[in-house]
């Protein structure tokens, strides 16, 4: 709705534009940087794991069944614990 009212779709849909114009590069980095990287894929996501570790060195994924794509309103418990978890084994 808001994207209509502000007649913003079009500028906010630039970025699947550029995707496609540029596949090549793809939405991807083509090395894998080596950060360490966690992943909490929240119920109704879809995350898929191995393309995920193509360019991503994951040192921790987690599944919850409940929470959804905005986390931090939906679950903000369990995005909290998960991202404590992830920077506590960092230490």
């Amino acid at each position: 709705m808001i994207y209509w009212l502000t007649a913003t779709a079009g500028s906010a849909a630039r970025i699947y534009y550029e995707g496609r114009k540029h596949a090549e590069s793809g939405w991807f980095p083509l090395a894998n940087s080596g950060v360490p990287t966690a992943v909490a894929n929240f119920a109704g996501d879809t995350a898929i794991r191995r393309w995920a570790e193509e360019a991503n060195t994951i040192v921790r994924w987690t599944e919850y069944d409940r929470g959804g794509h905005f986390a931090a309103l939906e679950a903000p418990g369990l995005l909290t614990h998960d991202i404590r978890e992830f920077f506590r084994s960092r230490r």
